[in-house]
């Protein structure tokens, strides 16, 4: 990929995730097709920009981070990771029973 490609990529992938973090912000009782129907996308294309990003996000972590840990019910798990990039990322966890699975959040800097 040359470098003119690949600055195209990044804005619009910094687009995207600007996209992303207003929609995961709209106001209470709003519905994601409500959201991208005011801001002129479909749905497929929001849930499209929304996999991509995490996509990215996801390949800059470092290949020794584990895919699970185990967390016990009554503590708040989160983490903290900055990548090559400069991107810092605060990761979400999901419950899963006793596992919870890393989701990292779309970070500010991105």
């Amino acid at each position: 990929m040359n470098s003119t490609t690949a600055a195209a990529v990044q804005y619009r992938l910094k687009e995207w995730a600007a996209q992303i973090r207003e929609c995961q912000n709209r106001p209470a009782g709003m519905s994601v097709v409500d959201w991208c129907a005011s801001h002129g996308i479909t749905k497929a294309d929001y849930y499209y920009r929304l996999r991509r990003v995490r996509q990215v996000c996801l390949e800059d972590l470092p290949s020794e981070t584990p895919a699970q840990q185990t967390v016990p019910p009554d503590q708040k798990a989160t983490c903290g990771y900055t990548a090559p990039n400069g991107c810092t990322q605060n990761a979400r966890l999901s419950c899963m029973n006793t596992r919870r699975r890393a989701m990292p959040a779309i970070p500010e800097s991105f």
